[in-house]
């Protein structure tokens, strides 16, 4: 995929037609109904109805006098950017995660429970995205990397002039860190657990605090305890 700039993610969002998907649980006489363009799974006596909530309404309303019962699940409310397909990735991703469209995801990468990923968003081949990670909107992240459980990388849709996180390849983010927009992350660093990065970190280096300085180069303790394991990226 592509490098979506923020200018192509906005005009996107404001030209799509906002919809509100919903799932109508359908009871009733329903053999023979005719459903339009609406999805309906189920059968003659029970069956789920698939849609955009105006056009499901307005199918309960023509068939009401052979529905017994109905219940409607909103699933978002005026989206305007649907989830991503996941049988396009050849990657690992575990229930609970978030992807929306058009976010770009490489082989054999690992996207956990609870993680979120946002439009425009590229993820590198072999990376995990942690449990509850944030990934924001035109992030960039390289090959190899792990992004710890609860870590931000924050993302640049809004305000449109911003500049997207970009992180090279190996780099590990610990858990509950933060970086923020235009931040670039040399290659085989290591952000500490809890660090706010406000500024550019170079290769090769562990930075730590709030905000985040250099406290040594990666060594070969460093790369001891932060090397990942191959297996969780087998598919």
């Amino acid at each position: 995929m592509q490098e979506m700039n923020t200018e192509e993610i906005i005009r996107l969002i404001r030209e799509s037609p906002k919809k509100t998907p919903v799932q109508a649980y359908v009871s009733g006489s329903l053999k023979g109904l005719e459903w339009g363009a609406l999805r309906f799974v189920g059968g003659a006596d029970f069956g789920v109805l698939f849609g955009d909530l105006p056009e499901v309404l307005a199918a309960l309303e023509r068939h009401k006098d052979h529905i017994r019962a109905v219940e409607t699940e909103v699933r978002s409310r005026n989206s305007a950017i649907p989830l991503a397909d996941l049988t396009r990735y050849d990657a690992r991703i575990e229930p609970g995660a978030i992807i929306r469209d058009r976010v770009a995801i490489g082989k054999a990468a690992v996207v956990m429970m609870g993680a979120v990923v946002n439009i425009g968003a590229v993820i590198g081949e072999g990376t995990m995205l942690d449990m509850n990670c944030v990934i924001g909107g035109r992030a960039r992240i390289g090959a190899r990397c792990h992004i710890g459980a609860g870590a931000v990388i924050a993302g640049v849709i809004e305000p449109a002039s911003a500049t997207p996180v970009v992180i090279g390849d190996d780099v590990l983010v610990g858990a509950n860190a933060v970086i923020l927009e235009g931040v670039q992350v040399g290659a085989r660093s290591v952000i500490a657990a809890g660090a706010i990065v406000t500024q550019d970190v170079p290769e090769d280096v562990v930075v730590a605090g709030a905000p985040a300085r250099t406290i040594k180069s990666v060594d070969d303790k460093t790369l001891s305890k932060t090397q990942i394991v191959e297996d969780l990226r087998k598919l």
